[in-house]
């Protein structure tokens, strides 16, 4: 099930709302301006107030509309937390093998991060289901159109740190799967009305791009 919605998401929409700084008691209202801008999903990150809460509410309110992952998860133990709450979609900054075998055996999604090649590869024999470009300072489009080169065809490369809607057109065009949007479209007290308006954007700006 988590696998078929991802690639329905990676497909149409892949814009992936990063909600560092989500408080529990604005998690289901932010994660509506989300759904109402046309965002398919969400992560919220395992550093922000009471995470695992804020995961559980999202996928409780708006699990249907919003596929809802954790980010930032670093340990084993962690993957277990987010499994607990619900959360479809792991992703950390990091390639970690461990974190990596653990996300598959809960039947979560994994998404680790990389910036060499070396880390690419190595999150991919670990068993990633795509591959986050993290951060987009190291990964330009030019080293992803470079990378695109030699991963494995069915990997999908998300860029994430830094997305802005002036980006986007660029990593598509060296081949990014799709994008991780964080202060961009959300930040630590945003309210939903903000957060509507700027996620529509992304997804008007995807969408523009053909």
């Amino acid at each position: 099930m988590s696998r078929s919605r991802w690639e329905h998401i990676l497909s149409t929409r892949p814009l992936v709302a990063i909600l560092r700084g989500l408080r529990p008691e604005e998690a289901a209202e932010i994660g509506e301006a989300l759904i109402a801008a046309g965002i398919l999903c969400a992560e919220v990150p395992l550093n922000s107030p009471s995470a695992p809460e804020s995961i559980a509410i999202l996928k409780r309110a708006h699990g249907q509309a919003l596929m809802v992952g954790a980010g930032t998860v670093l340990s084993v133990s962690e993957v277990a937390i987010v499994a607990a709450c619900g959360a479809e979609l792991v992703v950390s900054p990091n390639t970690s093998p461990a974190v990596i075998a653990a996300t598959k055996a809960s039947g979560l999604l994994s998404v680790p991060g990389f910036a060499t090649p070396s880390e690419a590869f190595a999150g991919i024999d670990a068993g990633a289901d795509a591959l986050k470009a993290f951060p987009t300072d190291l990964v330009s489009p030019a080293a992803l159109r470079a990378l695109k080169e030699v991963l494995p065809a069915n990997i999908p490369v998300i860029p994430v740190g830094g997305v802005t809607i002036e980006k986007i057109a660029e990593y598509k065009k060296a081949g990014a799967a799709g994008f991780g949007i964080g202060s961009a479209i959300y930040r630590a007290g945003s309210d939903a009305a903000s957060v509507l308006k700027k996620a529509k954007g992304f997804v008007e700006a995807f969408h523009g791009l053909g």
